[in-house]
C-alpha cells in the first residue's frame, strides 16, 4: 500500500493507481461507510446537473442463460469511466457473489488510465447512494420508516445510506429465505436503525413510506402487487435491471409517477420493460436541475425504476481518484509499457532481456 499523494515522479508515469478489494475495504473503514456513500452521492448529483456534457449509451450486454456480463462506458469530454460487471444470480448456490466488477477512469487526452479499481464494493456504496439521492427528491418528507424486500447483499446500503440522507430509522425487511434477514439485523445492530423482521412483503410494507425492492431471482416477478401499494409512498425498485427481470406488477406502475436515469436503457431492462415503449417517464437529472418536478403531493406514488447508468458509476470513479491522496489505499500499478523512445517498444523489450541477464550474473 502506497501512503501519502498520487503525483508520481517522471519515471513513475507509466503507474497506474490500483485500488485492490483489500485496500477498498481499507478505505471504506477508515472514511466510513455513510460518508463515502453520502460523497458519492454528491459526486452523482454533480455529474447529473451536468447531464448534457456526457456521452450517453445503454450499456453493452452479452448475455447467457446463467446470468450477463456488462460494460459501462461514458466520457464528459475529458475523462473517460468505464465499468466491467456480471449479474448472475446462481452463484450464490455455489458461494460466489451475484456481481462482480472493476472500473477504470482515464485521460482522454492522452488515452492513459488515471485509476484501476474493483468495483464490486463501490458498485454496492453507488448504487444505494444513487437510491438515497432520488428518495431525497421523490420520497415524502420526514420518512422514518422503510420497508426492505430482498435482504440479500445490497439490503445492508440501502439501509445505511437512507439512514444517513433521509433519516430513515426503521426497517421493515423480509426475503424468502429467514437468514437473510437475521443477516441484515446482525450487520445493523449498533447502527441506529431498528430492524423489524417480517413474515411476509405485506407485513412488511404495514407503516412503511419507502418500499425498497431489491431481490436477485432473474425472472419476471410479482414481489409487490397492486392491491398491496397503497397512495403515498416511494418505490425505489432495485432488482429489476436486465431483460424478463421484474419486482413490481404493471398495475403499480400505470399508478405510478415514474423516474428513471436513462429511458433507453430502462424501457430495455427496467420495470418499464412492461409498459409501452412511450408510456411517460421522467429523467433525474431534468430533476436535480429544477426542469421538472419530483414529489408534487401527499397522495402521490413515486416509483424509481433503478437500473444502474455508466455516469453514476464515473461519478463514483472520480470520488475514489479524487479521495485516494488523502487514503493512501492504492498500488502502484505497472501497467502501461513506457519505453525511453515511444517508437522503441522492441527496443525496450531487447533491454528489459538484458537487465535480466545481468542479475542473473
Amino acid at each position: 500500500m502506497t501512503k501519502g499523494p498520487i503525483n508520481l515522479a517522471p519515471s513513475e508515469l507509466a503507474y497506474v493507481p490500483f485500488v485492490s478489494v483489500d485496500n477498498m475495504m481499507r478505505m471504506v473503514r477508515a472514511v466510513g461507510v455513510e460518508t463515502v456513500m453520502r460523497g458519492i452521492a454528491d459526486y452523482i448529483e454533480e455529474d447529473f446537473l451536468r447531464w448534457e456534457s456526457f456521452d450517453k449509451i445503454p450499456r453493452i450486454p452479452a448475455h447467457a442463460p446463467q446470468g450477463v456480463i456488462e460494460l459501462m462506458p461514458t466520457s464528459d469530454g475529458k475523462t473517460f469511466g468505464f465499468k466491467y460487471v456480471n449479474g448472475h444470480p446462481g452463484n450464490t448456490r455455489e458461494g460466489k457473489q451475484t456481481v462482480t466488477g472493476f472500473g477504470v477512469l482515464s485521460d482522454l487526452t492522452t488515452g492513459y488510465p488515471l485509476l484501476l479499481t474493483e468495483m464490486t464494493i463501490l458498485t454496492a456504496l453507488r448504487t444505494a447512494a444513487n437510491s438515497a439521492l432520488a428518495a431525497k427528491y421523490l420520497a415524502p418528507k420526514g420518512s422514518t420508516t422503510m420497508a426492505v424486500i430482498g435482504n440479500g447483499a445490497q439490503s445492508d446500503f440501502q439501509c445505511l445510506a437512507f439512514k444517513d440522507q433521509l433519516g430513515i430509522t426503521e426497517i421493515r425487511a423480509y426475503d424468502v429465505e429467514p437468514e437473510a434477514s437475521l443477516r441484515l439485523a446482525r450487520n445493523l445492530a449498533g447502527s441506529g436503525i431498528n430492524v423489524t423482521i417480517c413474515k411476509t412483503p405485506e407485513d412488511a410494507i404495514e407503516g412503511a413510506q419507502i418500499i425498497t425492492t431489491a431481490t436477485a431471482d432473474k425472472k419476471l416477478a410479482t414481489i409487490l402487487t397492486d392491491n398491496m401499494v397503497g397512495s403515498g409512498v416511494h418505490i425505489n425498485a432495485v432488482g429489476g435491471d436486465c431483460p424478463g427481470k421484474t419486482e413490481l406488477h404493471k398495475d403499480i406502475l400505470l399508478r405510478s409517477d415514474i423516474f428513471v436515469e436513462f429511458p433507453e436503457q430502462t424501457r430495455i431492462e427496467g420495470e418499464c420493460q412492461q409498459l409501452a415503449e412511450d408510456h411517460p417517464v421522467t429523467e433525474l437529472w431534468q430533476v436535480y436541475a429544477g426542469k421538472a418536478a419530483g414529489r408534487t403531493s401527499e397522495g402521490q406514488i413515486t416509483l424509481f425504476d433503478s437500473v444502474g447508468f455508466a455516469i453514476e458509476d464515473f461519478a463514483a470513479l472520480r470520488y475514489i481518484h479524487d479521495i485516494l491522496p488523502s487514503t493512501g489505499h492504492f498500488e502502484k500499478l505497472d501497467l502501461l509499457a513506457d519505453p525511453d523512445d515511444p517508437r522503441d517498444l522492441y527496443g525496450m523489450l531487447l533491454r528489459s532481456g538484458a537487465n535480466d541477464d545481468n542479475q542473473a550474473a
